[in-house]
């Protein structure tokens, strides 16, 4: 007879046999991935293993017994950002707006000079927040989470992320001012 611990195990490992070869992302979440990672300033190239971390985590997650998050979507924007301030702690800023801008731009569509001149403001206003403020602001308006989705991902109180969205979004519009972009 099996004792719960290893009972769980048992259904993980089964769990996890019927599931061999199935991407933990759709194409949909990845986007978002590359997107959150992309923003929070990972150069283009090093986006494909931002996104393999993502699913790396998800994988682990899943074979240690814990449950699926109740929005992977969700928990993949944190995670991707969580990646990206690493990132950005580990290189020290090495790579800088040149490589960023490149990697946000779409050669599908160019844009025109007042889009670009906007791009680049906001591009160097987010390089000059704080990481934990840079963090609320790519999540909420590039990854588009809820204030509370946020709160629960970071674990830290709703008012705190509207607090560092406050004080993020009046530092990016005095950017943006100064900067005579609007």
């Amino acid at each position: 007879m099996l004792r719960g611990g290893a009972r769980r195990k048992e259904r993980v490992h089964a769990g996890a046999d019927d599931r061999v070869g199935e991407d933990p992302l759709d194409a949909a979440q990845e986007r978002r991935v590359r997107a959150v990672l992309a923003l929070g300033g990972v150069p283009q190239t090093d986006l494909p293993d931002g996104v393999q971390q993502v699913r790396l985590r998800l994988l682990e997650r899943a074979a240690n017994g814990h449950e699926a998050p109740r929005d992977v979507s969700a928990w993949a924007a944190v995670v991707a950002s969580n990646l990206a301030m690493d990132w950005h702690r580990a290189k020290r800023r090495q790579e800088r707006l040149g490589e960023r801008l490149a990697s946000l731009r779409e050669p599908a569509h160019p844009s025109g000079e007042e889009t670009s001149l906007l791009s680049l403001a906001v591009a160097r206003g987010l390089d000059e927040l704080p990481g934990a403020q840079r963090q609320v602001v790519v999540l909420r308006f590039f990854a588009d989470l809820p204030v509370r989705a946020i709160a629960e991902e970071l674990g830290i109180p709703e008012g705190t992320v509207k607090s560092r969205l406050h004080t993020a979004v009046r530092a990016l519009r005095e950017r943006l001012h100064e900067d005579e972009v609007v």
